[in-house]
This record gives C-alpha cells, sequence and structure tokens, in this order.
C-alpha cells in the first residue's frame, strides 16, 4: 500500500498591486511552486495525514521592511521571509498544534526587490520569483542556511527543484543575490 501524501493548501494574499501587473500569474504560479517544493523536501513527520497550509503574501519593500525590523532586528527591505509556526524537529506528531488544516506559516516576497536582484543578475523576474517561493516553503519545512552543512544542504535540495522547472542553478551566478 503506498503511503498516504499530505494535501498542501496554498493561501495566496496580494497587497502590492504592481505582483496583478506581470507578464505571468504570480498568484496561479505560487499556487504551483509551494506544493512542488513541498512535495520535493522531504515531508516532516509532525504532519503524519494531515492536511497542510502555507499562506504566500506577495507585498512590497515597505512592507517587508517593517516585517524584517520587528521580527529579525534587521531595519531594511529583503526579498523573502519566511514565519513558520511550527518547529519541526521539536513538535512531536501527536501534538495538537496541529489542527486541519495544520499552518506550517508564511512566505512573504517582495515586489520591487526581487525586481532590483532579477534586473542585477540578468535573470527573469519569474524565475527568481520561483526560487524565492522554493527558498521560504523550504524555510517553513525546516531547511536552513545558518550553519555550512545545512546551507549546502538547502541549496542542493533548492538547485535540484529548479532543475526540475528548468531554471538555472541561482547559486552558481556571478552576480547571485543572497
Amino acid at each position: 500500500m503506498a503511503a498516504s501524501r499530505t494535501a498542501l493548501n496554498t493561501d495566496v494574499t496580494v497587497v502590492f498591486s504592481s505582483w496583478n501587473e506581470l507578464d505571468f500569474d504570480a498568484v496561479k504560479l505560487a499556487k504551483k511552486i509551494v506544493p512542488l517544493a513541498f512535495d520535493r523536501a522531504a515531508r516532516p513527520a509532525v504532519l503524519g495525514d494531515r492536511e497542510a497550509e502555507i499562506s504566500v503574501r506577495l507585498t512590497n519593500d515597505k512592507d517587508i521592511r517593517t516585517l524584517n525590523r520587528d521580527y529579525r532586528g534587521m531595519d531594511k527591505s529583503t526579498n523573502v521571509l519566511s514565519f513558520a509556526i511550527l518547529d519541526m524537529e521539536e513538535t512531536a506528531p501527536s501534538s495538537p498544534v496541529c489542527a486541519l488544516p495544520c499552518a506550517l506559516g508564511d512566505v512573504v516576497i517582495a515586489y520591487e526587490t526581487v525586481k532590483r536582484e532579477a534586473e542585477a543578475m540578468n535573470v527573469s523576474f519569474r524565475d527568481h520569483y520561483t526560487h524565492l517561493l522554493v527558498h521560504g516553503t523550504l524555510h517553513l519545512l525546516g531547511y536552513d542556511h545558518e550553519q555550512e552543512n545545512d546551507a549546502k544542504r538547502m541549496e542542493k535540495l533548492e538547485i535540484l527543484i529548479l532543475d526540475g522547472l528548468g531554471i538555472e542553478n541561482p547559486y552558481a551566478h556571478p552576480n547571485f543575490m543572497a
């Protein structure tokens, strides 16, 4: 009998109108990429068979700067922030914390920073945005890049996912924007 897969709901909120003016549907892409990244990453044991949810907030530099200052003590804009609700390593599989659906957290992405970075790296906005969706999703699943070994593990998975989408390794780019 095949192991059951956790269903993932992806809720996307657009709070900055420029996201609606792109030559692709940013909401539709997020609803495709976030579950793809979720499926390619090792499913956290805490989820078991529970339905899960990730929220994506498509915003601007002003909003993300406020979040970055208030939650990380860094008074500057950034490309993506992830706010995990569960600590995947510390939450027990039987924990009541994970009601249905189990909210894993939020991925917040700033339009202007994504645009600036994509232009500086000479890559498409869509490809850079896709990378940030993958990156942010992996953070919610317990991946990080604080230690060198963890960073290599996370980058390797990001590269694998992006390669499957036909997107070149962003970390190999000479003008990579971290």
